[in-house]
This record gives C-alpha cells, sequence and structure tokens, in this order.
C-alpha cells in the first residue's frame, strides 16, 4: 500500500468527499486485502456515500481480519440497519456491545447525519 494514497484518502474523507475516498482507497485494498485501516477507512467511505451493499462487504472483511474488533460489529450492524434488515443487525449491534463497544449518542448522531445526505 502506497503510504502518501492512504493519506490522500483520508484527506477526502475528511473533507468529505467519501465517494473520492472509496475511489483511491479500492484499489489499495485490493491490492492488499489484509490491511485492516484501509478496509475500514473504505467501509466508512461507502457507508456514507451511501454504497451500503459496498460498505456490508468491507465491514464483513474487517470482521473476519479482525474478529475482536468490536466496532466492526457496530459498523456491520449499522449498515445492515440502514439497509432495511434490522434482524439481522441486532445480532451484530449485541455481540458490539456485549464486546464493550460504545453506543454513545455521537455514533447514533453521525449515522443520522450520513442518513440525510442520501
Amino acid at each position: 500500500m502506497s503510504y502518501q494514497e492512504y493519506q490522500r484518502a483520508n484527506l477526502f474523507f475528511d473533507s468529505k468527499d467519501y465517494s473520492g475516498a472509496a475511489d483511491i482507497l479500492a484499489p489499495i485494498v485490493e491490492a492488499d486485502p489484509a490491511n485492516r485501516a484501509a478496509v475500514e477507512l473504505l467501509g466508512r467511505a461507502y457507508f456514507h456515500s451511501a454504497q451500503l451493499g459496498r460498505a456490508e462487504g468491507a465491514f464483513r472483511r474487517l470482521v473476519e481480519l479482525d474478529p475482536a474488533n468490536g466496532w466492526a460489529y457496530e459498523a456491520l450492524g449499522r449498515t445492515l440497519h440502514r439497509q432495511g434488515r434490522p434482524e439481522e443487525a441486532a445480532g451484530f449491534r449485541r455481540l458490539a456491545e456485549a464486546m464493550g463497544t460504545d453506543q454513545d449518542a455521537s455514533a447514533v448522531y453521525e449515522v443520522r447525519a450520513a442518513n440525510l445526505a442520501d
């Protein structure tokens, strides 16, 4: 992975150009599918740009790469819920909660803000 390209993707993400960030990150993840940081940022970029099927795939990959990462389960659950699959989402969100993932109001606000961008 080119660190400069990853940093560039971070800049796009931080400036809320989520599709642009995803365009940069997709080849990075394809070249290095075990890179957890790139997979996570790609999932977040897909989520915020409403590419929910792709976000689901990235977060499922992140869960495979790091099964002890409660945040990955929470992100997957939120993605499934946003796709209208609340029953499936609930299981992942319960796992995240059992792992001690903070499900505070700011996380809910972040998802609601992403929903408004649709």
